[in-house]
């Protein structure tokens, strides 16, 4: 930079010259004196601009680009040639971290399927859990002992980031609407059974006597109103409507910056939130920048948003009419409302469309949890020796209840675990593992429903959580108040 602060002197001083010496000669010699100014001034600005080019280069940016040069066909020939290379990497990550088998349990989520049972996450070698959960958290950062399953996890494709739905939420979208949610560039990276079941039901705060009223269907913008119309007061129907009709998004637009074959309608809330739950479709986290630092984000559940008093995994929304004001605003085009404006953003009015939306989202309620009592615990006579055992483990040594708390299990605070104490700051497949900062409390209530685990899907199951907690809070559980711990979480 001191260079170029002597470069602006020296064009300072050749354009004074130029000024005082013209006037003293003839037109003709003026003429050719300006050019031969014009030439020095550019031979001296030249590497000027040149420093301050990569300079610029070298200052990572909070904005995308907006006017791109490229076209759809070359960038579709880009993304689909380096697909495969992106995809076989991903998966080597994930093969190195865990275990992604199909080991069912006995046990099963709300309509039936399996839950998947086994700590997934891969031990270094020669350690035991019981070894690691004796060390202290600097023994185990300085020897590298963390498992690489408990820190974040990335992106299928992180350098890109944007939505990625699972096959199951593709193929019944295009069947109903003939929307396709399919991206060229990635596909959806966990195996189906470690999903959510699909679809998953629907049950309403204003009508237990129903049951499911989904009726085993996956709620579109086709079949809401011939599901809901008698069910619902005319305000929620409307809110209804909105959260199934898809709007412009980052990657589903009809832009030549995105990221389907065809000019994409966009996704809906429902996209997502399959029948107000969730199906795993995974994104980047919008509120940080540069893109290596952006958090891999689980889709949760909409279930029980009205005891809910935090949205956002880090934001801390205080409504969910203000959640659903930002996705639509800005999480749908990753937190840049420069390329919102270019790609079609949905402003939602708050009166007459987002006060609608949330009315709705607020009846959604968790499903029938048989064995606990009307104040969230178990009913002693009907559960297990296991689970009460279990339950006394949440409540007393496992400390689960100083952050969950009965009866839906959260306190609607945030904490900071500070997991880096266990290792040091490195990069993952594109996502800068630094610590994850203070996390909103989810409820646990359902908690079988919704695998995988934690913000970013780090832990694909609840035995996979049981034991991150037991290392991070050393809380040194035996074998078997970790089982049944399990086997109390599945009762919530």
């Amino acid at each position: 930079m001191k260079a170029a602060v002597v470069l602006r002197f020296r064009i300072q001083a050749v354009i004074f010259c130029c000024q005082n010496a013209a006037p003293m000669w003839g037109t003709s010699m003026s003429k050719v004196f300006a050019r031969a100014c014009t030439l020095a001034i550019a031979t001296l600005v030249a590497p000027v601009l040149a420093v301050g080019i990569v300079y610029a280069q070298g200052v990572p940016s909070s904005y995308m680009p907006v006017d791109i040069k490229e076209t759809f066909q070359a960038m579709y020939a880009r993304f689909t040639g380096q697909k495969a290379s992106i995809e076989a990497e991903h998966q080597r990550v994930l093969a190195e971290r865990y275990d992604l088998g199909n080991h069912p349990s006995s046990a099963t989520m709300t309509k039936g399927k399996p839950l998947q049972e086994r700590v997934r996450v891969k031990l270094p070698a020669g350690v035991t859990w019981d070894q690691l959960a004796n060390m202290s958290p600097e023994e185990i950062k300085a020897k590298g002992l963390f498992p690489k399953g408990f820190i974040a996890m990335p992106h299928p494709n992180h350098h890109e980031g944007g939505m990625v739905f699972p096959h199951q939420e593709i193929d019944e979208v295009k069947r109903q609407e003939g929307r396709d949610l399919t991206r060229f560039d990635i596909d959806y990276d966990l195996p189906d059974h470690l999903l959510p079941e699909f679809p998953p039901p629907i049950y309403l705060t204003t009508r237990p006597d129903l049951g499911d009223v989904s009726h085993g269907k996956l709620v579109t913008n086709m079949n809401y109103y011939e599901l809901f119309n008698g069910i619902l007061n005319p305000k929620q129907l409307e809110g209804l409507r909105l959260l199934t009709t898809p709007f412009m998004q980052q990657q589903f637009n009809r832009t030549e910056d995105r990221k389907s074959v065809l000019a994409s309608q966009g996704v809906s809330c429902f996209d997502c939130h399959a029948n107000g739950h969730t199906n795993g479709a995974t994104h980047l986290a919008p509120d940080v920048r540069p893109q290596e630092f952006r958090h891999r984000i689980d889709t949760p559940t909409l279930r029980g948003v009205s005891i809910q008093r935090l949205f956002g995994s880090q934001r801390a929304l205080k409504t969910v009419e203000d959640f659903t004001e930002f996705e639509q605003g800005g999480a749908y085009f990753d937190g840049d409302p420069v390329i919102a404006q270019k790609k079609g953003v949905n402003i939602v009015e708050r009166h007459s469309q987002v006060n609608f939306m949330a009315e709705f989202q607020e009846l959604l309620d968790f499903p029938p949890a048989p064995k606990l009592d009307v104040l969230g615990k178990l009913d002693p006579n009907k559960a297990t020796a296991q689970e009460l055992h279990g339950q006394e483990v949440f409540f007393g040594k496992g400390q689960c209840a100083v952050c969950h708390v009965a009866p839906y299990y959260t306190d609607n605070l945030t904490h900071d675990l500070h997991a880096e104490r266990f290792f040091s700051p490195q990069m993952v497949n594109g996502a800068m593992a630094i610590g994850d900062g203070p996390i909103k409390t989810f409820p646990l209530r359902a908690i079988k429903d919704s695998p995988p685990y934690f913000h970013d899907d780090r832990l694909l199951t609840l035995d996979d959580t049981v034991e991150y907690f037991n290392l991070v809070l050393g809380t040194k559980l035996t074998s078997e108040e970790k089982h049944d711990l399990v086997a109390f979480l599945r009762t919530l």
